[in-house]
């Protein structure tokens, strides 16, 4: 039972579910229902998909991630960067509106789906870990500008189109002579009505008396008042023979069950688009359930997560869905709303499609700008500009990789984006373990600590040299390795002894292995001892596994200390003698490396 439960979590949290737990996730689910609905509406038209997909992607996902996942507060369901990234990787494939398009999409949510739990019964989640935070973050932040700037069509009443900024400008620009002034009229002041609704609403309503729990409450059900309002003057007064754009007829009723398409040339075209969709699905839904489980002291396992989210998105596929993941916004939501299980994800799956069966013919007059302006609010939060400067004041590497996501973003589209950042990513790191940090260091008066002499006062010997490589030795940086080092004992006629100071060693490969072995014949050659100090115990089991130790010049020393006390003890007496002190700024070097 303990190994199902790992693969069903239901089972464990549901041995302690209570009545009033049960209360807190139907409060949760009621909020994050009135907050769904408009957004699957309008995720789904991003996506390029009629607005009832969304819908359907709301229902059982929701259902299938209460089963598997491990996060109490993640709400899954259609999120703005997926819906984009969708829209670009079928709309090569079918044009928007066919059958093809959305057995298109319904493919790529089976083939992420499955990718997903692959990942997960492999534990491949480090897998993740290809992107870094900055490229995340310059990817999110230049999809929302794309996601905005698509959005304005609907908000001028114009047909632009295109998949990257510059062609969705060029194309509004083109067209900026026929804007609809009814859906400038309906745009405008629902945009201005929802961002003033998500900063200002609430301490209004605190304000006026109300407790801030219903405050909270009913700022959320804001974009529900705007679907309601501007509906309702669609139909009053007929904007929709006024070339205002309206949702049109959604079609009431539950999804039902069917096959995808069985094409493996359609399959095989979606396959790196699903795994992009995939990876950048679990990074930020993973992100946001971390964060969010922390505040409770909750953990969740990411390569259950993983499994969980695949069910999600392969329940989405069979019930004519498109992908999805967990969204901060209705995740955050949900967590304040005070949900306590995944329980109150099923609860809103009842919700949403109960919206499906009852009030479909009552949103046929919605305006599209109403949409346009509900996502424009959603994606400007995620953009966020100013980490670039953050970035930049913290590390110049990080902040190319940002930068160059962000720019081919933009200019290029959202996958080939992704994937120059991830190569952008691996090529900097693979630089800068290439050219590990290495400092020459000495023994501070009076103590047993060695520092790098480039910042600290400390003492030193003509006959030993000490070097501290602070990274791994593999088959990248032993070349560099073997070059600094003959570099350092040409200029040092007296030295005698080299000592390698290993305390950021945690891995030596055969490669370097091989480095190590040339280094310590051309330093025997030349008279000099070659020692090593403070080999961490797995790489010490690895050495004795060969016969390096055998054959090495010198010794290995428990500690830096040790070393210099057997090969330099003159400098060894001098340290002791001399007084430890307070030590001030003078004693330091502060520089752009540690």
């Amino acid at each position: 039972m303990t190994r199902l439960a790992s693969y069903l979590p239901i089972l464990d949290w549901g041995r302690s579910y209570t009545r009033h737990t049960a209360t807190d996730d139907l409060i949760a689910a009621l909020i994050v229902t009135i907050m769904l609905i408009p957004q699957s509406l309008a995720y789904a038209l991003l996506a390029g998909l009629p607005p009832e997909v969304g819908l359907y992607a709301s229902i059982l996902p929701l259902v299938a991630y209460a089963l598997f996942g491990t996060s109490r507060a993640l709400a899954v369901g259609p999120v703005a960067v997926v819906s984009l990234m969708t829209a670009s990787a079928v709309g090569e494939l079918a044009a928007q509106g066919t059958p093809e398009y959305l057995g298109a999409a319904i493919v790529l949510a089976l083939l992420s789906g499955a990718m997903l739990i692959a990942m997960g019964l492999f534990r491949l989640g480090f897998l993740a870990n290809l992107l870094s935070h900055p490229v995340i973050s310059g990817f999110i932040t230049a999809s929302g500008l794309i996601i905005a700037a698509g959005q304005l069509k609907h908000i001028l009443g114009l047909g632009g189109s295109g998949n990257t900024l510059v062609e969705i400008l060029a194309g509004l620009a083109s067209e900026l002579g026929n804007v609809n002034p009814y859906a400038l009229a309906i745009g405008v002041p629902v945009t201005a009505f929802l961002f003033w609704v998500r900063s200002g609403l609430k301490p209004a309503l605190i304000r006026a008396g109300l407790r801030p729990r219903l405050a909270d409450i009913i700022a959320k059900s804001g974009p529900v008042a705007a679907v309601a309002a501007t509906t309702l003057a669609a139909h009053v007064f007929s904007l929709g023979d006024k070339g205002v754009k309206l949702v049109g007829h959604i079609p009431a009723g539950l999804p039902t069950p069917a096959l995808p398409s069985l094409d493996p040339h359609l399959w095989s075209q979606l396959l790196v688009p699903a795994l992009l969709i995939s990876v950048i699905g679990f990074v930020e839904s993973v992100s946001v359930a971390q964060t969010l489980a922390a505040k409770k002291r909750q953990r969740i396992v990411p390569d259950q997560e993983l499994i969980g989210l695949g069910a999600a998105n392969i329940a989405s596929g069979l019930s004519g869905g498109y992908p999805v993941t967990g969204g901060f916004a209705r995740s955050v939501v949900n967590f304040d709303a005070g949900a306590a299980t995944p329980a109150a994800g099923a609860f809103t799956a009842v919700g949403i499609a109960l919206a499906t069966l009852f009030l479909t013919p009552l949103i046929a007059d919605l305006p599209q700008a109403t949409l346009a302006a509900t996502i424009i609010v959603a994606v400007l939060s995620l953009v966020d500009l100013k980490a670039l400067r953050r970035v930049w004041a913290y590390s110049r590497s990080d902040f190319a990789a940002m930068a160059t996501t962000i720019a081919a973003t933009l200019v290029l589209g959202v996958e080939t984006g992704v994937t120059v950042g991830v190569g952008v990513s691996l090529a900097l790191h693979l630089y800068r373990s290439a050219r590990p940090h290495m400092a020459i260091v000495g023994i501070v008066p009076g103590t047993e600590h060695f520092r790098n002499v480039n910042r600290h006062k400390v003492i030193t010997g003509d006959t030993v040299l000490t070097l501290r490589v602070d990274e791994s030795l593999f088959f990248a940086n032993s070349r560099f390795l073997e070059d600094r080092l003959t570099e350092l004992v040409a200029e040092r006629p007296k030295l005698r002894h080299v000592v390698l100071m290993c305390t950021a060693v945690n891995e030596i490969d055969a490669s370097a292995l091989e480095s190590l072995e040339e280094i310590s014949r051309r330093l025997e050659a030349a008279g000099v001892g070659f020692h090593l100090s403070e080999v961490k115990g797995p790489v010490m089991d690895r050495l004795q596994r060969t016969d390096f130790l055998t054959h090495l010049n010198g010794k290995v020393f428990l500690t830096q200390y040790e070393a210099l006390a057997a090969l330099d003890p003159r400098t060894t007496h001098i340290a002791e003698a001399r007084q430890p002190r307070k030590a001030t700024r003078a004693d330091f070097w502060i520089g752009p490396e540690i």
